[in-house]
Formats: structure tokens, C-alpha cells, sequence
């Protein structure tokens, strides 16, 4: 039983890899992961660099970078004491960062092409958005 099961195990993952090949390579796609942090010591770390990444790229209160063709992004604050970064590398990415209220702190990162990304804060929130895309 158990060396049917691999065989067809075998089998199924081949076809399944044949049938991804011939996928064109133009068909497109993304990846994203969003990073919060659970307990104090997690936002003090990420809020550390996030510091640093803005302290090493000159960065106040806000800033977008972008490098690649077609990229659209923006970024909004109301309040006091709050870090956007939109980042974007590659082509044709759509990126937006709204921060209500005081302490927010958030890195959107966009790489490859074709990312769409949009982060919304209320008050005192921390985090970072990274998105891949082929």
C-alpha cells in the first residue's frame, strides 16, 4: 500500500510540475506579508528599524521612494508623531499609506512588479508590508 501511495505521490506531483512549467512566464503574480507586533518588546525592535532605515535614507516623518516605471504611491498623515515609508523597486507598483491619529509607525515595501498595496492606521499602531511580485 505504501509503495502504490508514493508511486501515485510521484506521479501526481510530476504532472503538477509539468502542468507549472508550461504556465508562460508572463502570467503574473504576487506574494505579500504584513509584520505586526504582538507584545511590547516586538514594537520597540520594529520600531527601532524602521528608525534606522528612515535615519540611514534621511527620512523625518514620511518619504516614498521610487525607482522603476509606472509606480503610483501615496501617503497621508494626520497627527503627530508618525513614520511612513512607501518603497518601491521595480515596475508598475501601487502603494498607499494613511496614518490617523499620533504614533503610527509602518514600511511599505514593494519589489518586482505589478504590487498593489494599501496599509490604513489608527493611533499608535507599528508595522511593515513587504510584497513581491513577478
Amino acid at each position: 500500500m505504501t509503495r502504490s501511495f508514493t508511486t501515485f505521490t510521484a506521479a501526481l506531483a510530476l504532472s503538477t510540475g509539468l502542468g507549472l512549467a508550461a504556465l508562460p512566464a508572463h502570467a503574473g503574480g504576487s506574494v505579500s506579508v504584513s509584520v505586526a507586533p504582538q507584545n511590547a518588546d516586538q514594537e520597540k525592535a520594529m520600531r527601532l528599524g524602521l528608525g534606522i532605515y528612515a535615519l540611514a535614507n534621511g527620512i523625518k516623518n514620511g518619504s516614498i521612494s521610487q525607482n522603476g516605471i509606472g509606480n503610483a504611491a501615496g501617503l497621508i498623515q494626520n497627527g503627530g508623531g508618525n513614520l511612513g515609508i512607501v518603497h518601491q523597486e521595480g515596475n508598475g507598483h501601487v502603494g498607499t499609506l494613511t496614518q490617523n491619529g499620533n504614533g503610527n509607525a509602518h514600511g511599505l515595501f514593494q519589489f518586482g512588479e505589478g504590487t498593489e498595496g494599501h496599509v490604513t492606521q489608527s493611533g499608535g499602531e507599528t508595522g511593515a508590508t513587504f510584497q513581491f511580485g513577478w
